[in-house]
Protein backbone atom coordinates (compact mmCIF):
# COMPACT_ATOMS: atom_id res chain seq x y z
CA UNK A 1 0.00 0.00 0.00
CA UNK A 2 1.15 3.48 -0.89
CA UNK A 3 2.71 5.19 1.77
CA UNK A 4 1.01 8.23 2.97
CA UNK A 5 2.58 11.90 2.57
CA UNK A 6 0.80 13.87 4.22
CA UNK A 7 -1.11 13.77 7.54
CA UNK A 8 -3.36 15.41 9.94
CA UNK A 9 -1.68 15.61 13.20
CA UNK A 10 -4.81 16.90 16.12
CA UNK A 11 -3.41 17.30 20.00
CA UNK A 12 0.29 18.46 20.48
CA UNK A 13 0.02 17.96 24.20
CA UNK A 14 3.36 16.32 25.85
CA UNK A 15 3.60 13.39 23.94
CA UNK A 16 1.45 14.62 20.97
CA UNK A 17 4.08 17.88 19.90
CA UNK A 18 7.33 14.74 19.55
CA UNK A 19 5.51 12.43 17.78
CA UNK A 20 4.56 14.89 15.07
CA UNK A 21 7.87 16.53 15.67
CA UNK A 22 9.09 13.13 14.10
CA UNK A 23 6.73 12.80 11.73
CA UNK A 24 8.36 15.88 10.44
CA UNK A 25 11.49 15.11 10.44
CA UNK A 26 10.75 11.09 8.65
CA UNK A 27 9.48 13.13 5.59
CA UNK A 28 5.60 13.85 6.13
CA UNK A 29 3.67 16.72 5.38
CA UNK A 30 1.95 17.55 8.92
CA UNK A 31 -1.45 19.23 8.79
CA UNK A 32 -1.63 20.33 12.55
CA UNK A 33 -4.02 21.57 14.89
CA UNK A 34 -4.25 22.40 18.27
CA UNK A 35 -6.90 23.77 20.45
CA UNK A 36 -4.07 25.84 21.69
CA UNK A 37 -3.22 27.68 18.50
CA UNK A 38 0.31 28.21 19.71
CA UNK A 39 1.40 24.95 19.78
CA UNK A 40 0.73 24.37 16.42
CA UNK A 41 2.33 27.38 15.21
CA UNK A 42 5.46 26.30 17.12
CA UNK A 43 5.70 22.81 15.56
CA UNK A 44 5.52 24.97 12.41
CA UNK A 45 8.40 27.04 13.14
CA UNK A 46 11.01 24.69 14.51
CA UNK A 47 9.16 21.84 11.64
CA UNK A 48 7.95 23.13 8.83
CA UNK A 49 4.28 21.81 9.62
CA UNK A 50 1.22 23.39 7.99
CA UNK A 51 -1.29 25.03 11.09
CA UNK A 52 -4.85 24.03 10.13
CA UNK A 53 -7.77 26.45 11.73
CA UNK A 54 -9.62 23.22 12.13
CA UNK A 55 -9.72 19.29 12.63
CA UNK A 56 -11.65 19.52 9.20
CA UNK A 57 -9.26 21.53 7.72
CA UNK A 58 -6.23 19.54 8.73
CA UNK A 59 -7.29 16.20 7.94
CA UNK A 60 -9.76 17.33 4.25
CA UNK A 61 -6.19 18.11 2.85
CA UNK A 62 -4.52 14.84 4.17
CA UNK A 63 -7.21 12.02 3.84
CA UNK A 64 -4.86 10.39 7.09
CA UNK A 65 -5.97 12.01 11.00
CA UNK A 66 -3.91 11.60 14.32
CA UNK A 67 -5.56 12.49 17.37
CA UNK A 68 -3.49 12.07 20.51
CA UNK A 69 -5.65 13.99 23.61
CA UNK A 70 -6.71 13.15 26.95
CA UNK A 71 -9.54 10.58 26.95
CA UNK A 72 -12.68 10.04 24.77
CA UNK A 73 -14.70 12.91 24.82
CA UNK A 74 -12.04 15.20 23.61
CA UNK A 75 -11.44 12.36 20.81
CA UNK A 76 -15.01 12.20 20.01
CA UNK A 77 -14.87 16.09 20.15
CA UNK A 78 -12.10 16.73 17.46
CA UNK A 79 -13.65 13.84 15.13
CA UNK A 80 -17.20 14.68 15.17
CA UNK A 81 -17.62 18.28 16.82
CA UNK A 82 -18.23 21.28 15.01
CA UNK A 83 -15.50 21.45 12.16
CA UNK A 84 -14.60 17.90 13.40
CA UNK A 85 -12.27 16.19 11.63
CA UNK A 86 -14.53 13.09 10.21
CA UNK A 87 -16.12 15.48 8.05
CA UNK A 88 -12.73 16.72 6.70
CA UNK A 89 -11.43 12.99 6.04
CA UNK A 90 -14.59 12.24 3.38
CA UNK A 91 -15.05 8.13 2.34
CA UNK A 92 -11.84 6.32 1.94
CA UNK A 93 -9.91 8.52 4.85
CA UNK A 94 -8.43 6.95 7.97
CA UNK A 95 -8.65 8.10 11.76
CA UNK A 96 -6.20 7.43 13.99
CA UNK A 97 -6.76 7.56 17.72
CA UNK A 98 -3.36 7.67 19.54
CA UNK A 99 -5.00 8.48 23.10
CA UNK A 100 -5.23 6.01 25.68
CA UNK A 101 -9.45 5.79 26.31
CA UNK A 102 -11.19 2.61 26.77
CA UNK A 103 -11.90 0.02 24.43
CA UNK A 104 -15.74 0.30 24.50
CA UNK A 105 -15.34 3.42 23.74
CA UNK A 106 -12.61 2.74 20.88
CA UNK A 107 -14.95 0.27 19.43
CA UNK A 108 -18.20 2.76 19.64
CA UNK A 109 -15.95 5.42 17.80
CA UNK A 110 -14.69 3.01 14.86
CA UNK A 111 -18.66 2.04 14.40
CA UNK A 112 -19.10 5.69 14.02
CA UNK A 113 -16.62 6.50 11.51
CA UNK A 114 -17.39 3.18 9.32
CA UNK A 115 -20.99 4.88 8.87
CA UNK A 116 -18.87 7.56 6.93
CA UNK A 117 -16.79 5.51 5.43
CA UNK A 118 -14.05 6.19 7.55
CA UNK A 119 -11.53 3.59 8.98
CA UNK A 120 -10.16 3.66 12.33
CA UNK A 121 -7.32 2.28 14.06
CA UNK A 122 -7.11 2.28 17.82
CA UNK A 123 -2.80 2.76 18.30
CA UNK A 124 -2.08 3.97 21.79
CA UNK A 125 1.38 3.77 22.48
CA UNK A 126 3.57 3.30 25.72
CA UNK A 127 7.00 5.04 26.75
CA UNK A 128 6.36 8.52 27.80
CA UNK A 129 7.93 11.66 26.81
CA UNK A 130 11.72 10.79 26.46
CA UNK A 131 10.62 7.65 24.12
CA UNK A 132 8.07 10.28 22.17
CA UNK A 133 11.06 12.56 21.88
CA UNK A 134 13.83 9.97 19.85
CA UNK A 135 10.95 7.76 18.24
CA UNK A 136 11.09 4.57 20.05
CA UNK A 137 7.73 4.69 21.19
CA UNK A 138 5.83 1.07 21.62
CA UNK A 139 2.95 1.26 19.50
CA UNK A 140 -0.16 -1.38 19.69
CA UNK A 141 -2.48 -1.55 17.07
CA UNK A 142 -5.84 -2.70 17.21
CA UNK A 143 -8.19 -2.67 13.46
CA UNK A 144 -8.21 -4.23 10.49
CA UNK A 145 -4.97 -4.95 8.38
CA UNK A 146 -5.57 -2.75 5.54
CA UNK A 147 -5.85 0.23 8.17
CA UNK A 148 -2.68 -0.95 9.44
CA UNK A 149 -0.61 -1.75 6.38
CA UNK A 150 -1.52 2.50 5.06
CA UNK A 151 -0.62 3.14 8.62
CA UNK A 152 2.86 1.48 9.14
CA UNK A 153 5.20 3.96 7.83
CA UNK A 154 3.41 6.39 9.69
CA UNK A 155 3.79 4.49 12.95
CA UNK A 156 7.70 3.33 11.94
CA UNK A 157 8.78 6.96 12.08
CA UNK A 158 7.16 7.52 15.68
CA UNK A 159 7.94 4.28 17.29
CA UNK A 160 10.83 1.56 17.53
CA UNK A 161 8.21 -1.39 18.59
CA UNK A 162 4.91 -1.75 16.54
CA UNK A 163 2.10 -4.37 17.17
CA UNK A 164 -0.93 -5.46 15.47
CA UNK A 165 -2.21 -6.76 18.31
CA UNK A 166 -6.01 -7.67 17.05
CA UNK A 167 -9.22 -6.05 16.13
CA UNK A 168 -10.79 -2.82 17.26
CA UNK A 169 -10.71 -1.65 20.94
CA UNK A 170 -7.39 -4.75 21.26
CA UNK A 171 -4.83 -1.56 21.16
CA UNK A 172 -7.24 0.47 24.02
CA UNK A 173 -7.07 -3.02 26.10
CA UNK A 174 -3.62 -3.40 26.36
CA UNK A 175 -2.63 -0.12 26.70
CA UNK A 176 -4.42 -0.10 29.57
CA UNK A 177 -3.39 -3.38 31.23
CA UNK A 178 0.14 -2.30 30.81
CA UNK A 179 -0.65 1.40 32.10
CA UNK A 180 -2.32 -0.50 35.36
CA UNK A 181 0.50 -2.81 35.40
CA UNK A 182 3.07 0.21 35.54
CA UNK A 183 0.42 2.07 37.83
CA UNK A 184 0.73 -0.60 40.80
CA UNK A 185 4.18 -1.55 40.43
CA UNK A 186 4.81 2.99 40.88
CA UNK A 187 2.89 2.55 44.08
CA UNK A 188 4.79 -0.28 45.01
CA UNK A 189 8.04 1.08 44.59
CA UNK A 190 6.72 4.40 46.41
CA UNK A 191 6.01 2.47 49.48
CA UNK A 192 9.09 0.42 49.50
CA UNK A 193 11.14 3.65 49.60
CA UNK A 194 8.87 5.45 52.19
CA UNK A 195 9.28 2.01 54.59
CA UNK A 196 13.47 2.20 54.23
CA UNK A 197 12.98 6.26 54.73
CA UNK A 198 11.65 5.70 57.83
CA UNK A 199 13.70 3.00 59.03
CA UNK A 200 16.52 5.42 58.63
CA UNK A 201 18.02 3.19 55.67
CA UNK A 202 20.40 4.48 53.55
CA UNK A 203 18.12 4.67 50.46
CA UNK A 204 20.54 4.80 47.73
CA UNK A 205 21.95 1.10 48.66
CA UNK A 206 18.27 -0.26 49.07
CA UNK A 207 17.59 0.66 45.80
CA UNK A 208 20.56 -1.19 44.28
CA UNK A 209 20.14 -4.24 45.85
CA UNK A 210 16.48 -3.97 44.44
CA UNK A 211 17.81 -3.15 41.19
CA UNK A 212 20.34 -6.16 41.24
CA UNK A 213 17.46 -8.26 42.78
CA UNK A 214 13.88 -9.73 42.05
CA UNK A 215 12.34 -6.54 42.92
CA UNK A 216 14.16 -5.12 39.39
CA UNK A 217 11.49 -3.33 37.18
CA UNK A 218 11.34 -0.75 34.45
CA UNK A 219 9.41 1.59 36.96
CA UNK A 220 12.02 1.02 39.53
CA UNK A 221 14.55 2.07 37.03
CA UNK A 222 12.64 5.34 35.73
CA UNK A 223 10.50 6.41 38.97
CA UNK A 224 12.64 5.48 42.42
CA UNK A 225 15.28 8.43 41.54
CA UNK A 226 11.72 11.06 41.29
CA UNK A 227 10.14 9.61 44.12
CA UNK A 228 13.74 10.09 46.35
CA UNK A 229 14.36 13.65 45.34
CA UNK A 230 11.21 14.43 45.46
CA UNK A 231 11.35 15.42 41.45
CA UNK A 232 7.78 15.05 39.50
CA UNK A 233 7.59 17.25 36.83
CA UNK A 234 5.74 15.65 34.19
CA UNK A 235 6.98 12.44 31.81
CA UNK A 236 3.07 11.11 31.92
CA UNK A 237 0.94 12.96 34.42
CA UNK A 238 -0.99 11.24 37.38
CA UNK A 239 -4.29 12.31 36.28
CA UNK A 240 -3.70 10.51 32.95
CA UNK A 241 -2.18 7.85 34.83
CA UNK A 242 -5.38 7.64 37.41
CA UNK A 243 -7.56 8.10 34.02
CA UNK A 244 -5.94 4.68 32.76
CA UNK A 245 -6.05 2.72 35.86
CA UNK A 246 -9.68 3.60 36.51
CA UNK A 247 -10.63 2.40 32.56
CA UNK A 248 -8.98 -0.75 32.91
CA UNK A 249 -10.89 -1.39 36.18
CA UNK A 250 -13.98 -0.40 34.64
CA UNK A 251 -13.46 -2.83 31.72
CA UNK A 252 -12.30 -5.95 33.86
CA UNK A 253 -15.32 -5.71 35.81
CA UNK A 254 -17.65 -6.13 32.27
CA UNK A 255 -15.34 -8.81 32.18
CA UNK A 256 -16.11 -10.43 35.45
CA UNK A 257 -12.78 -9.76 36.46
CA UNK A 258 -12.06 -8.04 40.00
CA UNK A 259 -9.04 -5.98 39.77
CA UNK A 260 -8.09 -5.89 43.62
CA UNK A 261 -4.46 -4.91 43.20
CA UNK A 262 -5.52 -2.31 40.86
CA UNK A 263 -8.13 -0.83 43.06
CA UNK A 264 -6.04 -0.19 46.23
CA UNK A 265 -3.22 1.42 43.45
CA UNK A 266 -6.32 3.53 42.34
CA UNK A 267 -6.94 4.58 45.82
CA UNK A 268 -3.49 6.06 46.43
CA UNK A 269 -3.62 7.71 43.26
CA UNK A 270 -6.62 9.53 43.71
CA UNK A 271 -5.49 10.80 46.99
CA UNK A 272 -2.54 12.37 45.15
CA UNK A 273 -4.90 13.71 42.38
CA UNK A 274 -6.78 15.13 45.67
CA UNK A 275 -3.89 17.00 46.81
CA UNK A 276 -3.19 18.52 43.85
CA UNK A 277 -1.05 16.34 42.00
CA UNK A 278 -2.82 15.80 38.77
CA UNK A 279 -0.53 17.71 36.26
CA UNK A 280 3.12 15.86 38.24
CA UNK A 281 4.63 13.48 37.10
CA UNK A 282 2.95 9.74 38.55
CA UNK A 283 5.77 9.13 40.39
CA UNK A 284 3.96 11.86 43.39
CA UNK A 285 1.43 8.73 43.72
CA UNK A 286 4.34 8.56 46.43
CA UNK A 287 3.05 11.92 48.21
CA UNK A 288 0.17 9.24 49.41
CA UNK A 289 2.87 6.67 51.15
CA UNK A 290 3.91 9.38 53.71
Amino acid sequence: MARPEKVAFLGLGIMGSRMAANLCRAGFEVHAWNRTRTRAEELAEAHGAVVADTPQAAAADTGVAITMVVDSPEVEAVLFGPDGAAEGLGDGGLAIDMSTIAPSASRAIGERLAERGVGFLDAPVTGSKPKAEDGTLTIMVGGDTGGYERARPLFDAMGKLVLHVGPQGHGSMVKLINNTIAAVNTAAVAEGIEVGRRAGLDLGKLLEVVAAGSGASAMLDLKARPIVEHDYEPLFKLGHMLKDVRHCIAEAEALGVDMRVASAAEALYAQADDAGHYDDDFAAVAESTR
